[in-house]
């Protein structure tokens, strides 16, 4: 995938390295090329270029009103681009209604109606299409079988959970055969354990068939357990596209630091030629000179990669080094299970987060004086500006 910044007619060619492997007209491809969308005087869209391969699962991740769920409506047919192409499995849908894209849409709402059963929930969409009724038997029941819901075909939909009237959703827009199915935050109703199930379920069942799935949801934990790739959006433009390992661990922006995951910032003058940042809290270094040329930079430290001791128990040495090393109050314990996380107030107007493995975290309260650590090669740098706070976590001022 790339990202465009320059505009592109709708006529542009796709460059050749943006070419699905089996070429653009393989079943699945979807190549947005250019696409701008205004809302009177707001842009949601801007000059947006991606390509999603056939097979992939991919997320559009990112804040309320960054583009996501615009992009989606784009390449379902309920919105038309301002300028720009879309094309799936190699032809243009520019114009095209819904209908006529080989695609399938799933809601946050399951739209289900209620006065039909299950099965005919999921056979309506064949029955518009006047298939002919022994093959929608068949389909129907292939599926349920594929969400594990043929059992329940002959109940209404306020009979089942709502995990179960997700998967009828999901059944009745798999049912079509869709080259490409979109989600659009399809499991923000359920609750925290269902979500999680059904994220590692969906996961499944679109490797198993093959399908191309996007994703659009503002949860990175479930852009990051499920995608092959993830889009981070901003302003309605890509800010990174990479797999879960790669924005996790080498944000390409501060924004994308603080949205995926939280971040420990920051700010200062640049120092010692790019490698590190001269932060009110002291020197926090990097491992590599990242920031040359830069006169104010970010520095970023995830909270899992701060150790924190008690200021009685740190070593001498350690503590009173001024690089990658802070002193301060703590605020408070929060047991997270596997992790236990601390709460550590630096300096009149700023807090930071360590976060340890519960059978190694250290018993400590609140009140107590600690020393907070980090080596270099956890540190990221960016240069300053207002990303971090524009797009995701930021640890609280002190109280």
């Amino acid at each position: 995938m790339t990202t465009s910044t320059g505009t592109a007619p709708a006529s542009a060619a796709i460059p050749a390295d943006q070419v699905p492997p089996g070429g653009d007209a393989a079943r699945g491809a979807v190549l947005l090329s250019g696409i701008t969308k205004h809302y009177g005087d707001q842009l949601a869209v801007d000059d947006l270029s991606l390509t999603i391969q056939p097979g992939e699962f991919i997320s559009l991740l990112g804040p309320s009103g960054c583009g996501k769920t615009t992009t989606l409506r784009m390449i379902a047919g309920f919105e038309q681009p301002d300028a720009g192409d879309i094309r799936i499995s190699g032809q243009s849908v520019l114009g095209e209604p819904p209908y006529r894209r080989n695609v399938n849409t799933v809601f946050q709402a399951y739209a289900l109606f209620p006065h039909m059963t299950v099965a005919e929930n999921v056979a309506y969409g064949l029955q518009q299409r006047k298939t002919p009724k022994a093959e929608i038997r068949t389909r129907v029941s292939e599926a349920l079988d594929l969400v594990q819901m043929r059992q329940f075909a002959d109940r209404k939909p306020t009979q089942l959970s709502g995990g179960q009237q997700q998967r009828i959703a999901l059944s009745r827009a798999l049912v079509n055969r869709p080259a490409v199915l979109l989600l659009d935050e399809p499991l923000g109703a359920l609750d925290r354990q269902l979500r999680e199930e059904m994220q590692l379920e969906l996961k499944l069942l679109q490797s198993r068939l093959g399908i191309t799935f996007v994703f659009v949801t503002h949860d990175q934990g479930e852009a990051l357990s499920m995608s092959d790739r993830i889009a981070i959006m901003r302003h309605g433009r890509i800010e990174q596209i990479a797999d879960a390992d790669t924005v996790y661990a080498r944000p390409a922006s501060a924004y994308v630091a603080a949205f995926v995951g939280q971040q420990n910032f920051f700010t200062g003058p640049v120092a010692e030629s790019g490698a590190a940042v001269e932060a009110p809290e002291g020197l926090v270094r990097g491992a590599t000179a990242e920031l040359t040329g830069v006169a104010r930079g970010q520095a970023a430290v995830r909270p899992e990669f701060v150790r924190i001791t008690a200021e009685s128990t740190a070593d001498p040495a350690g503590a009173a080094s001024p690089v990658n090393s802070v002193r301060g109050t703590l605020l408070g314990v929060a047991h997270l299970g596997e992790t236990m996380q601390y709460l550590v107030q630096v300096s009149d107007d700023k807090s930071l987060i360590a976060r340890r493995p519960t059978p190694e975290a250290p018993s400590l309260s609140v009140g107590d004086a600690v020393v907070c650590s980090w080596d270099a090669a956890n540190v990221l740098l960016f240069p300053a500006d207002d990303a971090a706070a524009d797009g995701g976590y930021v640890a609280p001022p002190a109280v």
